[in-house]
């Protein structure tokens, strides 16, 4: 798999000041004319949000009731502190999906855990790379979410990992990112491990279908800025 990149850090700008004057955000310059007016940026700020990869806060941070909510505290954190602070929660997270859906199986939630994924990372891998939530880009490869390439080594398997894959070097218009994100989550070696199958042919599905949200891009991409097309 082919990882290098830099990181790029897009910060929201939400930002709170702490100011006596709150309410008068703008103040007028005694060296401008009467007519101008500039923005008053004195004060205090600290970070309300920030944009990386969608859904993954949301999916891997577990807030409790009556405890402070880990999915603002990650998005307060800068990106250089989140893998220490969030990576073994993240990774925990992770296991307990598996352990639920053993349960709802009727399997014993020790024989269902996370599998290495197409990726062939292993749970403290995967949830290294995510929990430094950031969009990353590779100024010298495809700028992808997940690009599978194609069946490189032929062995009939485009998912399996064989060299000329390419992923998290960016994102696309086109890129299903929620998709990809539950086929790291679930999908195992082969990204379908758990894909609705229908074990015994009865026509109803032995397993769920995690791998999917079943929500498929509608909009028309196009090639220049701002890319999507009008809201349908």
């Amino acid at each position: 798999m082919k990882l290098r990149y830099f990181t790029s850090v897009f910060l929201i700008a939400t930002l709170v000041g702490c100011n006596d004057d709150d309410n008068s955000p703008y103040m007028y310059d005694d060296m401008m004319d009467d007519d101008m007016m500039s923005v008053d940026f004195s004060g205090t700020y600290s970070q309300e949000d920030h944009l990386g990869r969608p859904g993954i806060n949301t999916t891997l941070s577990y807030d409790m009731d009556g405890q402070p909510s880990i999915k603002d505290a990650h998005n307060m954190t800068i990106p250089s502190e989140m893998t220490a602070m969030f990576q073994a929660g993240f990774q925990a997270r992770l296991e307990q999906y598996h352990d639920v859906y053993a349960l709802k199986l009727g399997l014993d939630p020790a024989d269902v855990n996370y599998e290495n994924n197409i990726l062939g990372l292993d749970a403290a891998t995967l949830t290294t790379v995510l929990s430094a939530d950031v969009l990353e880009v590779a100024p010298d490869l495809p700028t992808t979410y997940f690009d599978p390439g194609t069946d490189f080594d032929n062995d009939g398997r485009i998912l399996v990992p064989d060299g000329d894959e390419v992923a998290l070097t960016g994102r696309r218009p086109s890129d299903d990112i929620i998709d990809v994100s539950l086929i790291l989550f679930f999908g195992g070696m082969e990204g379908d491990r758990f894909s609705g199958q229908d074990l015994d042919d009865d026509g109803v599905a032995d397993l769920p279908r995690l791998t999917s949200d079943g929500v498929s891009l509608t909009a028309d991409i196009s090639t220049t800025f701002p890319y999507l097309g009008a809201p349908e």
